[in-house]
């Protein structure tokens, strides 16, 4: 669809995004919201080389916070968070809610009921034979969110009783029962539930791309973008070159399709690519760094308290490790460090390393005896897109000094939070030419690489 022409004649502008993940979504989302985007004038098109919400966008903990970095659009996201859910139910839509969020230190090399890895790994594979079984006699449908692969309602063992956490220390909050109390060195808190929120975002994300599509305007097309087409002094952008995914083509075309690129022509582009970004731009400093990340659904959810906490646990006498702990409406998320990998085919899935996901599965349950008792749902990785600039955390954000072609790109830890005052900080410079929601002058995109190379 390049540059749709009306019954009138008049040729409509054309506005590409590369990227269906929280980003993307966010700017189409703020675009088909600006007051001056009329549907008879603009069109826009999403090009996503997987699924909507298949990286980070749907991966990621979800937390939300005033204080995050940059400052400049932290807490102007984190309201504009709270503003959306207000009005469109985010509680019952994406899970929205406020939390309390704590420094946690604990010591695991003591103790006298350290869990065996081969005992909880024993208990899952128990859990999964249990599921094989069960759906010779049921027919199971589709999860519309990625932990729901491998729920069941079995109640499994009563490990989580009340007795393996009664001797908490003293001081530790009332309502965090749930953390094994006699491994806790030390504790403090980050900020209370009016700093901090969290959300499910694999839910918000379809939700803003929802929006932005029952606006009549926007479409999406599964692709891989391949070379951004400039004139010929590379001042201006005209257009970009992708092919087509095969798995979301008509079947009768597949074998046609692959392979065979083709021109979307474009009035204004904008590279909201995440980790990917740098094999588009390839002067662009952003990079990948993988981190996984488990899903475990308690025995009984009602017994863990809504908490995010970030913790460091002293494993061994040399080694500490440091993985997040989200609890959510129905399961706990728990996540690693990030690590430095080359990254996939876009149009591929994350490949884990079961050691990496087993080792988050071993320190949580040794942390929480609730969750040992629960089942392990999800094991999963994504990259986190990170600018490689000494001077900045990033992100970019803003037209390159190519007209035409924008970025927004290189979140870092922070994309889920900031990504509302992304999506309307770039529609107001792509619909006015400047933004008057934050000063984003040092996120300039033309500060730090050349997009015409």
């Amino acid at each position: 669809m390049d540059g749709k022409e009306k019954v009138t004649g008049e040729r409509s502008v054309e506005i590409a995004i590369v990227g269906g993940g929280i980003i993307g979504c966010s700017i189409a989302y703020y675009l088909t919201k600006h007051p001056n985007f009329d549907a008879k004038r603009y069109h826009i098109t999403i090009f996503e080389s997987n699924n909507i919400a298949c990286a980070a966008s749907g991966k990621a903990g979800g937390l939300l916070a005033s204080w995050a970095f940059p400052a400049q659009i932290g807490a102007l996201s984190f309201n504009l968070h709270q503003l959306l859910a207000a009005e469109h139910d985010g509680a019952k839509k994406w899970d929205y809610r406020h939390l309390d969020t704590i420094n946690l230190e604990a010591d695991l090399r003591r103790g006298d009921s350290q869990l065996s890895l081969n005992s909880l790994l024993r208990k899952q594979r128990e859990h999964a034979r249990r599921l094989e079984k069960s759906k010779k006699w049921s027919k199971y449908g589709e999860s519309s969110t990625p932990e729901g692969d491998c729920d069941d309602t079995d109640g499994g063992d009563d490990d989580g009783d009340d007795t393996l956490i009664g001797k908490n220390r003293s001081d530790l909050p009332t309502n965090l029962r749930w953390i094994d109390g006699k491994k806790v060195k030390s504790w403090s808190y980050i900020s209370d539930s009016a700093a901090t929120a969290q959300l499910h975002p694999y839910k918000f994300t379809k939700f803003l791309f929802g929006e932005a599509e029952m606006s009549g305007s926007v479409d999406l097309v599964y692709g891989k973008v391949t070379q951004l087409k400039m004139t010929e002094d590379r001042e201006t952008i005209v257009g970009l070159e992708y092919e087509p995914v095969s798995k979301h083509s008509d079947p009768a075309k597949a074998d046609e399709d692959e392979h065979v690129r083709k021109v979307h022509k474009v009035d204004k582009l904008i590279i909201a690519a995440g980790p990917w970004t740098s094999e588009i731009l390839p002067e662009c400093p952003v990079s990948g760094l993988r981190a996984h990340s488990i899903i475990i659904k308690p025995d009984d959810i009602s017994k863990i308290s809504p908490y995010a906490l970030f913790t460091e646990l002293q494993i061994s006498d040399a080694e500490t490790f440091s993985p997040e702990i989200y609890t959510r409406r129905d399961v706990v998320y728990v996540c690693g460090e990030g690590e430095a990998m080359a990254l996939p085919d876009p149009t591929q899935d994350v490949e884990i390393t079961q050691e990496k996901c087993d080792k988050l599965y071993k320190y949580a349950c040794e942390v929480s005896p609730l969750l040992s008792a629960g089942k392990l749902v999800t094991k999963q990785a994504c990259y986190l897109p990170v600018l490689d600039v000494a001077t900045s955390s990033g992100p970019l954000m803003g037209e390159t000094n190519v007209e035409g072609l924008y970025l927004a790109s290189g979140h870092s830890c922070w994309g889920i939070n900031n990504s509302l005052a992304t999506g309307k900080i770039m529609s107001e410079i792509v619909m006015n030419g400047e933004t008057l929601c934050a000063n984003v002058e040092n996120l300039d995109p033309k500060l730090y690489f050349d997009a015409r190379v």
